[in-house]
């Protein structure tokens, strides 16, 4: 009397579609045995695709039958497609079982493998399940690229977003808070470029996101934050994007200009990340004595811990911390507009706003002239494949740069268009904020102080043991500080201010210099 191992397997696409079953492959199988006077040895039951042989109790079979050669002579199952679904792979796989004295059989496709002949019918068995899957897997494919040309986002939702389903069943994808406005902040941060990638990760996972470094880095390069999809190259088709159904987080020109910063198109100074609150301006001071930015760290006393600013170098430049603190935010008081020069400030901000938009303007004015430049090569482009003067390779490589170029200009003129008109309400706000700057600054975490510092003073500051110097001030900030100036005057009558007097003086020279 023969023994045989039953296998048993199903995949949970074919089992709700056609209707496969164990409880019912099972009784076929022992019914098979009964009436052939076969022992049945054991029932092995797979939930696996059978693309491969790495299913987990293919495998332990494998193993056991190899390891005790002669405890089974068949292993039946119902078909060949529930034996594989992979032509090449079945023949090896025959091979391995016939050198441990294992016949593999379909009771209901029986073939004797003996026979020559028989073979060719086994090919057709198994060819026919194989290319059911790749028909299958070429209708999906196809499927998901025609639902990403027409905006639609396939698979799972990217970090800010959730999946939904509406009404009528169809699949989309909508922002999801607080994820949303976490994900607008990395960007608006890294387009700013204070900080590197990794701080900013830090920061936003204090503020509650959930989130890997490599996973962070995919969704920064993804551009379906800017409400746009993008489709792969196949075939004879180019790579491009379209517009999205889904709601863009940022705009396209936030999301060009994180790109640029990225890639390493667009220089900036960052400085390094410093949580602690005792140390609002480490990575802002230079030092005095050998010009490299000043750290700070805590030092251990009796009873309490000390915080420093002070040089890596050996120049030995060191401060207390809570010296600076306090002289800086002396420092800050000096810009903090008057009372009754706040209607004023209105209209110098208010000037300085209308010639900027002017400018604009006129870079809305390029933007448009450098999009016609580049439609009009591709219509070039497109006469010169008509006539045959260059051939369809060529005119693809064309057509592809000139799209990507007006991609992206098109994107930056989204944000030039958006030129706000009326600003009174926001200037009011902001002139309010700049009369309480010293109390917002002590009364703001660390990160807040940074922005604040940041924003006031462009370039990094200097403290020489007595007074802050820096380079350059916020453009703003240092007009409303030199209105201050101005109209304060001078004890003694005279003027500070020498911009009045003329800067045509004649240089001393060789000769003897007179009056």
């Amino acid at each position: 009397m023969k023994t045989a191992d039953l296998y048993i397997r199903v995949s949970t696409d074919e089992q709700a579609d056609k209707g496969y079953s164990q409880r019912n492959q099972e009784e076929v199988l022992r019914r098979y045995c009964e009436i052939n006077n076969i022992k049945v040895r054991k029932a092995v039951y797979e939930d696996y695709s059978a693309k491969t042989f790495l299913r987990p109790s293919w495998c332990k079979l494998l193993i056991e039958l190899q390891k005790n050669k002669g405890q089974s002579d068949l292993i039946l199952f119902t078909k060949w497609d529930r034996f594989s679904r992979n032509a090449g792979d079945a023949y090896q796989m025959i091979n391995i079982l016939r050198k441990a004295g294992v016949e593999p059989q379909a009771v209901e496709q029986p073939l004797d493998l003996s026979v020559p002949e028989n073979k060719m019918m086994l090919a057709i068995y198994l060819a026919a399940p194989e290319v059911e899957n790749d028909r299958r897997a070429l209708n999906v494919f196809h499927g998901m690229r025609r639902a990403k040309k027409e905006g639609r986002w396939m698979g799972t939702a990217p970090i800010g977003y959730a999946n939904k389903i509406s009404e009528n069943g169809k699949k989309f994808i909508a922002p999801k808070e607080p994820e949303a406005t976490l994900m607008k902040w990395v960007f608006e941060q890294l387009a700013s470029g204070v900080f590197a990638t990794e701080q900013i990760l830090k920061q936003v996972r204090l503020k509650g996101l959930e989130c890997s470094k490599n996973n962070l880095w995919v969704a920064i390069r993804n551009p379906v934050y800017c409400g746009n999809i993008y489709i792969p190259k196949f075939k004879d088709e180019d790579s491009c994007f379209v517009k999205g159904q889904h709601e863009p987080l940022i705009s396209e020109a936030l999301f060009y200009e994180v790109q640029d910063v990225l890639d390493g198109k667009k220089k900036q100074q960052r400085t390094k990340l410093a949580v602690d609150n005792n140390l609002p301006l480490r990575g802002f001071l230079i030092c005095p004595k050998c010009g490299k930015l000043l750290t700070g760290s805590a030092s251990k006393g009796k009873y309490q811990r000390y915080y420093y600013y002070h040089c890596s170098s050996s120049c030995g430049s060191r401060y207390r911390a809570d010296n600076l603190n306090g002289e800086f935010v002396k420092e800050l008081k000096k810009y903090v507009p008057r009372p009754s020069m706040v209607e004023l400030y209105k209209l110098v901000i208010l000037d300085s706003y209308n010639a900027q938009t002017k400018a604009q303007r006129a870079d809305k004015t390029e933007i448009i002239t450098r999009i016609n430049e580049w439609n009009s090569k591709l219509a070039k482009a497109r006469e010169l494949l008509l006539s045959g003067d260059i051939d369809g390779g060529d005119y693809k490589i064309i057509k592809t740069e000139c799209e990507n170029k007006v991609n992206i200009l098109e994107g930056k003129l989204s944000t030039a268009s958006n030129i706000q008109e009326n600003i009174d309400s926001i200037l009011g706000k902001a002139v309010n904020t700049l009369s309480r700057l010293d109390t917002l600054y002590e009364n703001a975490n660390s990160m807040r102080k940074r922005q604040i510092i940041s924003s006031i003073f462009p370039e990094k500051l200097i403290f020489d043991g007595f007074n802050y110097r820096t380079p350059r001030l916020n453009e703003a900030v240092r007009l409303i500080f030199n209105m201050d100036k101005a109209f304060e005057g001078n004890k003694n009558g005279t003027n500070d201010y020498k911009n009045h007097l003329s800067h045509q003086v004649t240089p001393q020279g060789l000769e003897p210099w007179t009056y």
